[in-house]
This record gives structure tokens, C-alpha cells and sequence, in this order.
């Protein structure tokens, strides 16, 4: 299948299970799970910046769309798109990713993919909870939900991303 296809799919069902299912599920007023971040993860690693960030503002856009929350989600996935590039740098080290064409769990391992999620996720709540309180005297708050938000995200996102993994054989 087409690679843009691929994308376009993943972008479409990301948000589908987002605002329908993900969004309506309450597990207390301070924990929200967001596993649409999964579609600027697995984005090409060799994906322009600029590019990047469209997308990332696109994403973050069409999740406000459906939210009613203008700006916020838009502002946050931005902010995870811009530093996505130096997160994949910072987890990987000196890691080469010469025949790796995009994250995946079956060309990378798990304890990597771990660490890359756990950077991404935390930059995306942090900015998005703060931006959501726009003020600092409710920071306590804010760490509050982002250290019971970032455990839930990253446990979603890791099952979906073992749940369609990819055998090695077929690439």
C-alpha cells in the first residue's frame, strides 16, 4: 500500500478513536489518555520540518474541531512536532537508523520505543495541560494530571502499537 495512503489512514482512524471512544471514556477529572500522538510518532524519520510541523498543527486542529478546545490541542502537537527531532536524537544516542525508514517496534526495540514515547507524551501533556490552565497557580494541578495522564497515554499507545505491529518478514 502507498505509503501517503497509509498515513492518511492512520490519521483518520487515530482521530476516529480519539473523539469517539478514548474522549468519552471518564476515569476521573484528572486523568485524559491521548493516543492520537501515535500519528506524528510514526511519522518517516526523513520527514521535512516544515512538513512536520503542519502536520503536527493539522492533527492537533482537527482533535480542537472535535473537542471544542480552540487552540489547545492544535498548540500542543505542535510543540511535540517541533521537538520531535531532537527527542529522536536525545533517545537514540548514537543509534543509526541507516535501513529504518519510520519508528516501528519491529525494526526498534521495545526499551527504545519506550523512552521515545515517554519524551513525546510528556512534552504534549505538559504543554497541553498548561495551556488548558493558562495560569501558574494551578500548576499544582497540572503536574497532578499529567503524572496520572502520561502512565494511562503511554500504556495505550504501547498496547496499539504491539497490537498492528508489523512482522519484520513482510517489509
Amino acid at each position: 500500500m502507498n505509503k501517503s495512503i497509509l498515513q492518511i489512514i492512520r490519521f483518520i482512524a487515530l482521530v476516529l478513536f480519539q473523539v469517539l471512544v478514548i474522549n468519552h471514556i471518564r476515569l476521573g477529572g484528572y486523568v485524559h489518555p491521548y493516543i492520537y500522538l501515535i500519528f506524528i510518532m510514526l511519522l518517516p524519520f526523513s520527514i521535512p520540518k516544515w512538513q512536520l510541523l503542519v502536520l503536527g498543527f493539522v492533527l492537533g486542529l482537527t482533535i480542537d474541531l472535535f473537542t471544542g478546545t480552540p487552540g489547545l490541542h492544535a498548540g500542543a502537537t505542535t510543540l511535540m512536532a517541533f521537538c520531535r527531532p531532537s527527542i529522536i536524537s536525545l533517545v537514540s544516542g548514537t543509534l543509526k537508523f541507516d535501513n529504518i525508514q519510520e519508528p516501528n517496534l519491529s525494526q526498534l526495540d521495545g526499551v527504545w520505543f519506550f523512552r521515545y514515547t515517554l519524551c513525546m507524551v510528556l512534552v504534549h501533556h505538559f504543554a497541553l495541560f498548561l495551556l488548558e490552565s493558562f495560569s501558574f497557580r494551578l500548576f499544582g494541578q497540572v503536574m497532578l494530571r499529567i503524572l496520572l495522564s502520561v502512565p494511562i497515554s503511554i500504556f495505550l499507545i504501547m498496547m496499539i502499537l504491539y497490537i498492528f505491529k508489523t512482522d519484520k518478514k513482510r517489509e
